[in-house]
């Protein structure tokens, strides 16, 4: 059985064989450079163990797992020219190392590389994960748009949010372990319940990321903390916020929002007031609830304990990141 450490190592050496053209730089070297960012390599990941889950080998599921990793860097790499992020993983983003104009193009061309890799799939597999792979990315354009229009209003509803972070982040990590058990040879309800997992702990991955960028070490995290806040992000904890204050502090979040021109004033007020509004906290209880039910999902897939042993200390770990 591979171990986590063994699907990084299958990945990390695979990403460095990727022969990118040598020309025009401009367009090939900030991918070279997104995938060479240290990262916790997820979702590929978990293409291969849930493929390992009814294969020893599971060379027929790394190029899958290597059209999943790209095509989400391509996702990274348009969310933060969006959300106008400086850092990624604690290095410049591509936009701040080159320019706008390049984040986009090299984008294009990641996705375009990551359907390069899909269509490497075993041929018996192929029109299945082909279709899995196309209804992923249009769903998670979905959820991203969502996210961006959420940003101009201020009625956002726990259950509107919890839907677009399912679009945005919950449905590859589903779909990542569904390929995987699919190249594997699963029947459909375990490709389910193995979806099933994957959404119920992209969610609570994605509500524990909200709190790490309000509360996170930035040496940590990866990321600068805060920048939701100056984003007007329409995070869990905003959200939970504008719906449990008051008149009084509303109109004190309403106004913060409104501001534009002291960064730093804006994160430390609009923290105090999650603070005084005890949104960690109700964060972390709907964390909890997402995490136990992926675990459910995870229980009823009709494989050796053991061999479910790994993802279940995987998604245990994911859920005891430190602040």
């Amino acid at each position: 059985m591979l171990t986590f450490q063994d699907t990084l190592e299958i990945l990390n050496r695979e990403i460095q064989a990727i022969q990118h053209p040598k020309t025009p730089a401009g367009l090939y070297e900030p991918i070279a450079y997104l995938l060479a960012l240290k990262g916790k390599k997820l979702r590929p990941a978990f293409t291969l163990l849930a493929c390992n889950l009814y294969l020893e080998e599971v060379d027929a599921a790394i190029h899958p797992a290597l059209a999943w990793e790209i095509f989400h860097n391509f996702t990274l790499m348009h969310d933060d020219l969006m959300d106008k992020a400086e850092l990624r993983r604690g290095q410049p983003t591509v936009h701040k190392k080159w320019n706008e104009n390049t984040a986009i193009l090299s984008g294009d061309a990641m996705l375009i590389l990551s359907y390069i890799f899909m269509a490497k799939s075993p041929a018996e597999h192929l029109k299945p994960l082909l279709d899995l792979f196309s209804g992923t990315a249009s769903e998670i354009c979905k959820g991203q748009q969502y996210d961006m229009e959420f940003e101009r209003r201020t009625d956002v509803s726990e259950r509107e949010y919890i839907e677009m972070i399912r679009l945005k982040t919950a449905v590859m990590l589903g779909a990542c372990l569904r390929s995987g058990a699919m190249i594997g040879g699963a029947d459909k309800t375990d490709g389910q319940n193995l979806y099933d997992f994957g959404i119920h702990l992209g969610i609570a991955f994605q509500i524990k990321d909200d709190l790490l960028d309000v509360y996170g070490n930035p040496n940590v995290f990866g990321k600068k903390t805060g920048g939701d806040i100056l984003c007007n992000k329409k995070t869990y904890l905003l959200i939970n916020a504008m719906n449990s204050a008051n008149a009084t502090d509303k109109a004190e979040l309403l106004r913060w929002l409104a501001c534009n021109n002291q960064p730093e004033e804006k994160i430390v007020a609009v923290r105090s007031l999650y603070d005084k509004l005890s949104v960690p906290e109700k964060a972390d209880e709907t964390i909890r609830i997402f995490y136990e039910k992926a675990l459910t999902a995870l229980q009823a897939v009709s494989v050796d304990e053991n061999r479910k042993k790994i993802l279940r200390n995987i998604t245990e770990e994911l859920m005891k990141r430190e602040f």
